[in-house]
């Protein structure tokens, strides 16, 4: 393929509701653009956009994935993402690396959840955002009623272009608006047949009129005077329109038969902004907000979007070209760790097929093989102007499982393994609980999870097992309880001697103090470290359930010594005798963490969340309206223990358009009931 100017691309992420069809919606643009030889199915397995192992075993997309076609002189730079919400990256991915979203619905669906979270993405990046309703030519379905479902969410922004015409509950034409024409399909061709007449069609194309006035002020003023349209003036009004935000086209289509795909084709390439139209954000050497124009004859500067791991090629590097090009024998630097960068093979990829290039121009996608010290979200940058270019914006995590080895010994193999896929897909947290001594590993969900667990067998030949992560429980006391700890051991030579008076009593937080108030030197002062860390020893495991002590303070205020066989290990001795002595008098207690929730879910659901806080004995703090004009922000104080399945809850009650952040707060004296199956579980292990 040869090289395109910044004018001259078209950078599209495909994006919507799982199973609405934008894979096959994809792979028809590619077919009917000659870049494929055969119109791939994602039944068959055998589709350019879904090419990993995961995606054809599962029949979903997983990730983003990116392939280029040439439509009449312009290159259109698909990006395929998933619309499953547990691989939520892989959506942001590809809208960081777009300068427009193509959202794809199903006819007869409503404005569905995956349809959302697309705009949603569009606006949060200012992207042109364009609607593709597909599988029209299915069996009872209505593109009218997902298109009133349109206009409802966005009123007089909608703007149908190509809608369908039905006769008998079939689809007996495609009109289209922009030239005023119907057509009928036969193997993705299309044949001009005379308009069909009635209301709709007829309201219909008013609406569109309508449109296209109200992105220009002439063109508005023309509308007022009754005056027609030419096709140049519907032309520059779209395409106003789009860029600004004040038209979203709707095309009716069907992937599957290839129906209507030539207009989406010429849509996004009249229509769709090209990255010289645009710019992007950034900060200067010195920190400061700037905007980036994509200049090619401009010093380089190019974000990387994604990260694969790819078991032949090695790590691949996605790259978005802002401004410049990426060429081998550039001079460049990662903006993020101010290092040189040797460049690998430059190359651009079909899915999963590569294929060298010399350069990546300002504006245009590809990728850099065996890219080292580089990451999702990084600057590539030429050393005379360093910038950082704005990177994406993953989803936090919201399920975490402890990850269980099969066979000992293959610890270090999953430990690289989940670091390898954790840069492959940022939207994967993996760390080593300090405390439980857990791998844990946090994902988007149930699905996230187990695709990540099915990589580390397949790419890496571990397996493994998921678990509910241990709860670091503590525990402390709540009474004041004063005690003696003697040590003495007689043997041959020095003995060993040390003889301590403590006080324990509780104290607010979760730390130890540790105080002194001998007199007369009934204890020197050289042993008072001694005695302070073999305390801190102690509380390290509690003598309850084994959970560090916290809320402690220790008062040492009498003893004794041997001014031959006193030692610090003696003293030490002693005073981890004291603390076992006082533990049973002095009100043991579990305490169990606290985590501050905010969840944001729509109005009607409300009342089912705060009733599903309520059963995890969770305390309602606050309720109350989000940014978001329909959903509701509620805030609550809930046992961490209880949180492990909420995210699967919520994500069910809300139907995908819930979420929620959860924050350790603070540790409070769980019921006796959770004490004691605590306790039980502790002996349970141990025994």
């Amino acid at each position: 393929m040869k090289d395109y100017q910044a004018q001259d691309i078209r950078n599209v992420a495909i994006a919507g509701h799982g199973g609405r069809g934008k894979t096959t919606l994809a792979e028809a643009m590619l077919y009917l653009a000659g870049a494929t030889d055969r119109l791939g199915k994602v039944a068959d397995g055998n589709t350019v956009m879904d090419f990993d192992a995961e995606e054809k075993k599962r029949k979903i997309s997983v990730s983003s994935a990116v392939a280029p076609l040439e439509w009449r002189d312009v290159k259109i730079n698909l990006i395929d993402t998933p619309g499953f919400f547990d691989f939520a990256g892989g959506l942001y991915e590809g809208v960081r690396a777009a300068d427009c979203v193509l959202t794809v619905l199903a006819a007869g669906s409503g404005f569905d959840v995956g349809a959302e979270k697309a705009v949603k993405a569009a606006k949060q990046r200012n992207l042109a955002k364009i609607v593709a309703v597909t599988k029209c030519d299915a069996d009872n379905t209505d593109f009218y009623k997902t298109l009133d479902a349109l206009k409802e969410r966005y009123s007089t922004v909608i703007c149908p272009v190509v809608v369908p015409h039905y006769e008998n509950g079939k689809v007996a034409c495609y009109v289209n608006f922009l030239q005023n024409k119907a057509y009928v399909y036969k193997n993705g061709k299309a044949e001009e047949v005379a308009m069909p007449e009635n209301d709709t069609i007829q309201q219909l194309h008013a609406a569109f009129t309508e449109s296209v006035a109200s992105a220009d002020e002439e063109l508005m003023m023309k509308f007022f005077e009754e005056e027609p349209f030419t096709d140049e003036e519907i032309i520059k009004g779209l395409k106003i329109g789009v860029k600004a935000g004040l038209i979203i086209p709707v095309y009716a289509c069907s992937g599957l038969t290839m129906d209507g795909v030539d207009f989406i084709l010429n849509a996004l390439r009249k229509y769709a902004p090209s990255p010289a139209e645009l710019q992007e954000s950034g900060t200067d050497a010195d920190g400061e907000p700037i905007a980036i124009d994509c200049d090619a004859a401009a010093e380089t500067a190019a974000i990387c979007f994604k990260t694969v791991a790819d078991p032949f090629v090695g790590k691949m590097s996605y790259f978005k070209v802002v401004s410049g090009a990426i060429k081998p024998d550039g001079s460049y630097i990662n903006a993020r760790t101010g290092d040189a960068i040797r460049l690998g093979k430059i190359v651009t990829v079909k899915g999963g097929k590569t294929e060298d290039t010399a350069q990546i121009t300002a504006g245009d996608i590809g990728v850099i093989t065996k890219l080292e010290g580089f990451k999702t979200g990084d600057t590539l940058c030429s050393a005379k102007k360093i910038v950082t270019i704005d990177g994406v914006n993953f989803p936090a995590p919201c399920l975490s499982m402890a990850v269980k080895v099969r066979k000992k010994g293959e610890e270090e193999k999953v430990a690289t393994g989940l670091k390898k896929l954790s840069h492959e897909d940022p939207s994967i947290k993996t760390y080593i609980d300090e405390e439980t001594r857990e791998q844990i590993v946090a994902g988007q969900g149930e699905q996230h999870l187990d695709v990540i667990v099915s990589k580390l067998k397949s790419k890496f030949g571990v397996e493994v097992d998921l678990e509910v992560p241990k709860v670091p429980y503590r525990e402390t006391i709540r009474k004041t309880v004063s005690k003696q700890g003697r040590h003495k051991k007689q043997s041959g030579g020095h003995g060993q001697f040390g003889d301590v008076w403590i006080r324990f009593e509780p104290i607010e937080g979760e730390g130890f103090e540790f105080a002194e108030e001998v007199v007369g030197g009934a204890v020197p002062k050289n042993f008072f470290p001694a005695v302070e860390k073999g305390l801190r020893e102690s509380i390290a495991k509690g003598m309850i359930a084994g959970y560090p002590m916290v809320g402690i303070k220790a008062t040492l205020y009498d003893g004794s010594y041997h001014p031959v066989d006193s030692s610090e290990m003696a003293f030490k001795t002693a005073a981890q005798l004291a603390l076992k002595a006082a533990i049973p008098e002095a009100k043991p207690t579990i305490l169990e963490p606290i985590g501050t929730v905010t969840a944001y879910m729509p109005d009607e659901n409300l009342g089912d969340i705060m009733g599903d806080i309520t059963k995890r004995r969770g305390r309602v703090l606050g309720m109350g309206p989000a940014e978001d004009p329909k959903m509701q922000e509620l805030t609550a104080e809930v046992p961490m223990a209880n949180m492990g399945d909420f995210s699967t809850v919520l994500r069910s009650v809300t139907a995908g358009r819930g979420s929620y952040t959860c924050e350790f707060c603070r540790y409070e004296d769980a019921p006796a009931d959770v004490a004691e199956k605590v306790i039980a579980e502790a002996k349970a292990a141990e025994g």
